[in-house]
């Protein structure tokens, strides 16, 4: 690393005690972390071949923790930096905040941090006739390649090796879908790189919630574009969950900031997961781009979980 990152303190303290009745992958990623802390935590991410410059799309915050730990704690690499590039998440006002906590996230750490343009018309225009794809469909891959695309320019014009993205380390997020998103921009420029990697690993997962339950980062309650705000409020409608809040101190489901590393885990569990796009898709199938009809598709969970706190299925919706 540069001499201003390497000197910028890059760890937190292992967050909330794991009690004795910790899911045991939880556990067990918090003895491999507590071992390389005491062994001065040695990064274990792995940089292409050649790589020493990365650019690093960032979608959020809570994000952006362990990647950037793990990239800044590498003797492999000579700079990192941070850029922000989402046109997809609307209103402003929720993009201002994410954007924002990022920013101040990469200040504390002393990261550079590239705050590019907001340009959501664009953004509207690459995804006209897709504004009823479901999530992970086809929308998410023009979505994925619009942001990858600008990343891999910039990233060519200011002489970097390589580019990542955060997106890659959210379970809400098909990693094959954002890897073939960054390959195929990255190939755009000869001598650039996509820097894939499995940032999705129980360690890495526990890691990022240690670090946003620190951080106390704003938790957000969908993915981020007009798309999935509309969906996500449709589907709890129909369940009887209270709408999603943008701002404020007040979630419209669960908690507002991050604060317990295994509460907020099990949020993105796989069994959440699993269970959202198995909703989302079924819409989505019967329903298609009738109102009407994804109306009449939301009602059949009417009678599904409703906004009990100790669901973790229905409270980890507010998690992305």
């Amino acid at each position: 690393m540069t001499e201003t990152q390497s000197n910028n303190s890059l760890t937190y303290s292992e967050g909330a005690k794991l009690p004795s009745t910790a899911p045991s992958w939880a556990i067990a990623a918090s003895e491999r972390l507590k071992k390389r802390r005491e062994e001065g935590y040695k990064s274990s991410c792995n940089p292409p071949p050649n790589v020493k410059k990365v650019l690093l799309h960032s979608c959020c915050a809570p994000c952006s923790g362990a990647m950037v730990e793990e990239m800044c704690s590498s003797d492999k690499l000579d700079q990192v930096v941070v850029f922000f590039y989402n046109p997809n998440i609307h209103p402003r006002q929720e993009y201002e905040i994410r954007k924002e906590e990022n920013k101040r996230f990469c200040e504390k750490l002393g990261i550079e941090f590239v705050d590019c343009d907001y340009d959501p018309e664009n953004w509207y225009s690459r995804m006209k006739g897709m504004e009823f794809d479901p999530e992970r469909g086809r929308r998410c891959t023009e979505c994925f390649d619009m942001r990858m695309e600008r990343c891999a320019l910039y990233a060519h014009e200011n002489g970097f090796d390589a580019i990542a993205t955060t997106n890659a380390t959210s379970r809400w997020k098909d990693a094959n879908q954002v890897d073939d998103s960054g390959y195929r921009a990255a190939a755009r420029y000869e001598g650039l790189q996509y820097w894939c990697q499995n940032w999705q690993s129980d360690e890495m997962t526990l890691r990022k919630y240690e670090i946003s339950a620190n951080e106390r980062f704003y938790k957000q309650e969908y993915c981020g574009c007009s798309y999935s705000l509309r969906d996500s409020n449709d589907w709890r409608k129909a369940n009887m969950i209270p709408k999603i809040k943008i701002g404020g101190d007040t979630a419209g489901l669960g908690d507002r900031y991050f604060s317990d590393p295994l509460v907020d885990a099990a949020e993105e569990s796989q069994d959440v997961v699993d269970e959202f796009f198995s909703q989302a898709n079924e819409i989505a199938e019967t329903a298609g781009n009738d109102v009407m009809k994804r109306k009449e598709a939301l009602k059949v969970y009417k009678d599904r979980r409703k906004t009990e706190k100790t669901d973790g299925v229905v409270n980890g919706f507010n998690n992305w």
